[in-house]
């Protein structure tokens, strides 16, 4: 039976989520089998596409909504929570 997980994380002070952080971002998602989506206020985008993430246009400080579907879905929203926290813009 599939899992649904979800979980908060805020973009550290000095990161806007552009190019490289998203990249960053997308390919841990891609490392999970379950559904993943990431949200700014009502937008939300499939954690796993570039340009999906990009298009949130989320700034620095924001707080990101995660939310994964499957049977790694509880793995995945931590991974993804702390990746988020991690993030560097180099």
């Amino acid at each position: 039976m599939p899992r649904s997980s979800e979980t908060t994380a805020t973009l550290p002070a000095d990161v806007d989520l552009h190019a490289r952080p998203a990249a960053q971002f997308v390919r841990a998602a891609l490392g999970f089998r379950s559904s993943i989506a990431v949200a700014v206020g009502d937008r939300e985008a499939d954690a796993k596409s570039l340009l999906s993430v990009l298009a949130l246009g989320a700034k620095a400080g924001t707080t990101l909504r995660l939310r994964a579907d499957g049977e790694d879905g509880t793995l995945a929203v931590e991974t993804l929570g702390r990746c988020v926290a991690g993030l560097t813009d180099q």
